[in-house]
Order: structure tokens, then C-alpha cells, then sequence
């Protein structure tokens, strides 16, 4: 690329420009795509992106406000990776070129911006403020209020896309991680050492899942060590173009790891398992960092992944009921991180439990990180299309391993069929087992 081209780019003047190159635009990930599917628009799928990207690296367009919009209308459910035949390395050119958009500042709104100032540069920059919010929030749905500001009618003066919002608001629970787990923690005999991330989502959310985690691992001959206020890993950051904050995010996570005594740093949210194995190229051009990071990419695992690693124990004992159930891959788990047969092992090794297969089960459930948030309207389509699907296989509950996923999945399905992550009713084999 010529130099005088790159004068007003940031981000994607730094992109290895043979990573532009890789696509062959042979057309293999249309049908994989999501918005492509919905719209027949070259323009909306990856490789229409990533010729929007590669004339703007060149010097044929510009960032505008056009280019964002399309950059925010991908899900980045990283489907055009698993279906590429040519490796292009999309989660990269993605994260750049929303960089790039927001450094560009094409997408100015004061409301975008405080918003964007207050979750990622505020509440997932800082687990104790986000840990404050989430008990104020706790406050307001345990103690009825939620209730009572619902049936007021006071909602509706609350802009359109805030109002459809507040229902789907997640129930926090009433204790986070750090209440939940020990910061050291081992059963009978240990034969590994482990490192345990709480997250920022889930701390809140599913600490539970969490502490089910723990507990599986300790059965499986773990010692854990999970240390403190760990906060986010960056994912969020990285994903909404805020690259600065999310090295910011990752030093600290490696700061607060002892990496030299670990067997494996643990993940059990999908999304951030994908971004955690990726800190070697985040802080690439750190000195201080780099090689540290190269490290925890190496001991980065999730858990259905470290379980079936190590040769797991499969639980014994029959439960008094039978259960049949589905099971939905997280878009950064089976095209992220190529985890698809781990944790289905994981299901069926549980006694009571047939796994029925659905349909299209790598299909983008619409969540997406906050794309239900950014994009309902394409959001809700993917999640009546992921409903249906799951009502077609008349299983009796759905397994997950991403909190996003969770919550969009439960969300449109209701009350009718619960939403589980593997690990927890991995766990839940392994309490019955002691139970008798």
C-alpha cells in the first residue's frame, strides 16, 4: 500500500495487509452468514466486508458512516471462519475495522458515545463499579420493585428501544463468585493446579455456573486457585472497537494469574474463551507483556475442552427421571475456538441424559455480545429461527456454554424449557452421586 494512503487510518494502517489478501471472495461463506441470508446483499456478507475493507485500505473509499453501519451489522458469529477454505483470519479484520470506525468517530451520536463511555470505559473497566450496579440491580428485582415499576406504566416514558429492553434484563444473583469459591481451593488427591476466571457477566449473572465449575474440577483432581476482583477479559472491548481497553483489560487478568504455577487458566463462557486465546496478538507489540502473553494463550482452556483433555470421570448412578436434551454451540465456541465434540462428551456422559441433536445447531442464536442491544429487529429473527429449531427437537431442556446465549435462548423459549450449561449438570451427576 502506497504510503500516503494510510496518512488518516490508525488501526488498519498497523493490519497485515496480506491478511486483506486472504480472501479469495470464492463466495464459500455466504451461505454461513447470517446477514447475507436475510438480506442477498453482496455489501453484508464477508467477503462484501472485506472488500469495503480492503479498498479502504487501499485508498479507494473512505470510513464513513456507511461503513460502520455495515461493520455493526455483522454479528461477528465468526460462521465465514469455519466455512473459509482460505484461513482468512476475519475475527481480526473485524475488530480492526470497528476500531477503525470508532477512531474515525463516523458514528457520532452524544447518546452512542455516553453510552459507550459508560459500559466500556466505566462498568467493564472496573468489576467494582460493575459489582455495584449489579447489587443495586439485585436490590430492585428481589425486593418486588421491578414488579411495581412495571405494573406503574411508568415504562412507557422511557425511549422505544430501552422499554423492549427492561424485560429481558438477566435476574442477578444475590451472591457473586468471590462469595461462592474459595480463593484456594483442592479435594482428595490434586494432580493439577488451575486457575479459575470468574468473569464479568457471569460473575453477576451465573456465578452459580461458576462455582459448579469449581466443583467439577475439584472432582477431576484440580486444585483451584481463583483469584480476587478479577474483572473482564477485554472481549467486549475488543469486539466494539475499543482495542486500547481491552490491552488494558488483558494486562490486568495477567497480572492477577500466577502463570508460572498453573496447568491451565479456565474459562466457561464461550465468548471470552475466544478472545482469551488471543492475548498473544493483542499485546504483541508490548514488550513487557508479550511474551506473557503468549503464555496464558497456551494455557487458556475451556472446560469441556481441559475436561476431556485430562480424561474426566464419568459420573455414576441413575437420577429417578429421564431427561432429554438439546444442545445449541456458542458461535465463539465451535467457530472461535473449534470446540464442537467436547462438550456434547460432556453431556453424554452424564446418566439420564439423551443429547438430541438440532438442527442448524452452530446457527447464531442472535446474541451475539450486545447485537440483541445494537440490532434487535436481525437479533430477534435469529432467535425466533434458534426457538423453533429447539422446539422441533422436543427435548426437555437446552444446553449452552456462552451467558449470551443463555439469556437470548431463555428469553425466547420462556419458562417451558430451562437453559443449562454442561458443567452444571456435570456437577449436578456428580452431587447426586454423594446424595445416596
Amino acid at each position: 500500500m502506497a504510503e500516503n494512503k494510510l496518512t488518516t487510518l490508525k488501526y488498519m494502517a498497523d493490519l497485515d495487509y496480506s491478511v486483506v489478501q486472504q480472501c479469495m471472495h470464492c463466495g464459500m461463506c455466504l451461505p454461513s452468514c447470517p446477514t447475507y441470508l436475510e438480506t442477498k446483499r453482496e455489501r453484508n456478507s464477508p467477503r462484501g466486508r472485506i472488500a469495503l475493507m480492503r479498498s479502504i485500505a487501499d485508498g479507494d473509499l473512505e470510513v464513513t458512516k456507511e461503513f460502520g453501519d455495515e461493520m455493526y451489522y455483522c454479528l461477528g458469529c465468526l460462521a465465514c471462519t469455519t466455512a473459509c477454505p482460505a484461513g482468512v483470519n476475519y475475527p481480526k479484520l473485524f475488530e480492526y475495522a470497528r476500531a477503525e470506525v470508532e477512531h474515525q468517530d463516523v458514528l457520532f451520536q452524544p447518546e452512542r458515545r455516553f453510552w459507550r463511555w459508560l459500559t466500556l470505559r466505566q462498568l467493564f473497566a472496573s468489576q467494582a463499579k460493575l459489582r455495584v450496579v449489579g447489587k443495586l440491580l439485585w436490590l430492585y428485582q428481589a425486593s418486588g420493585l421491578c414488579r411495581l415499576v412495571r405494573a406503574s406504566g411508568i415504562l412507557k416514558i422511557l425511549p422505544k428501544n430501552l422499554r423492549e429492553l427492561e424485560p429481558t434484563t438477566p435476574t442477578v444473583r444475590s451472591k457473586f463468585s468471590d462469595d461462592l469459591i474459595e480463593e484456594n481451593e483442592s479435594g482428595g488427591s490434586t494432580r493439577y493446579k488451575v486457575g479459575m476466571l470468574t468473569g464479568c457477566v457471569q460473575d453477576l449473572v451465573f456465578s452459580d455456573v461458576n462455582r459448579d465449575t469449581v466443583d467439577v474440577l475439584l472432582e477431576n483432581g484440580c486444585e483451584v486457585v481463583t483469584p480476587r476482583s478479577q474483572g473482564c477479559c477485554g472481549s467486549l472491548h475488543a469486539h466494539n472497537g475499543d482495542l486500547e481497553q481491552a490491552k488494558v483489560q488483558a494486562r490486568h487478568l495477567i497480572d492477577t494469574f500466577d502463570l508460572d504455577s498453573l496447568d491451565a487458566v479456565i474459562t466457561n463462557a464461550a465468548g471470552c474463551g475466544s478472545h482469551l486465546k488471543h492475548f498473544g496478538g493483542i499485546l504483541a507489540d508490548d514488550e513487557e507483556y508479550s511474551e506473557k502473553a503468549k503464555k496464558w494463550d497456551r494455557l487458556a482452556k475451556d472446560i469441556s475442552e481441559w475436561l476431556v483433555e485430562i480424561g474426566f470421570r464419568k459420573p455414576d448412578g441413575q437420577p429417578e427421571e429421564e431427561e432429554t436434551i438439546t444442545y445449541h454451540e456458542a458461535c465463539h465456541l465451535c467457530h472461535g475456538q473449534g470446540i464442537s465434540k467436547q462438550p456434547r462428551e460432556v453431556l453424554c456422559s452424564i446418566p439420564g441424559l439423551k443429547l438430541v441433536e438440532l438442527e442448524n445447531a452452530t446457527h447464531c442464536c442472535g446474541s451475539a455480545g450486545v447485537y440483541n442491544i445494537t440490532q434487535p429487529e436481525q437479533a430477534g429473527k435469529l432467535q425466533v429461527e434458534k426457538v423453533e429449531s429447539i422446539q422441533r427437537t422436543g427435548a426437555d431442556r437446552v444446553a449452552t456454554a456462552n451467558p449470551g446465549c443463555h439469556l437470548q435462548i431463555q428469553n425466547g423459549i420462556g419458562a417451558e424449557k430451562p437453559v443449562s450449561h454442561p458443567v452444571s449438570l456435570l456437577a449436578a451427576a456428580y452431587r447426586r452421586e454423594k446424595a445416596k
